[in-house]
């Protein structure tokens, strides 16, 4: 194999590793929920997701109004809620785990 074959192929299998790392993921926002918010919040990870269905939880991402619904849910919460490394770090991660576990979801989250 060529120099220049061997750095395509390097460049490619890194970038497809660093965008897989990159995701969001409901295990981490269920972990997060579990680390951060459970003691607080005083319910399980399953009623707070369960608290709104899908769609609900969907529209409120796409309307910018997650961080208030998720208030709603935990009024304790509102101060992570509404950090600012809620909005840089957290955000995509728990909206993964509320959505993925909502009423409607069919899914029990083990927390």
């Amino acid at each position: 194999m060529t120099t220049f074959g061997k750095l395509t192929t390097s460049a490619l299998l890194g970038l497809g590793l660093l965008t897989t790392s990159l995701s969001a993921d409901a295990g981490k926002g269920q972990r997060l929920y579990q680390k951060k918010l459970k003691e607080s919040c005083g319910m399980t990870g399953a009623v707070f997701a369960a608290k709104h269905t899908q769609m609900e939880w969907e529209e409120a991402k796409e309307n910018g109004n997650l961080a208030e619904m998720m208030t709603e849910a935990c009024p304790e919460g509102k101060n992570f809620f509404e950090s600012d490394k809620f909005e840089s770090k957290f955000k995509e991660h728990l909206y993964d785990f509320v959505h993925d576990f909502a009423s409607d979801s069919g899914n029990i989250p083990s927390c």
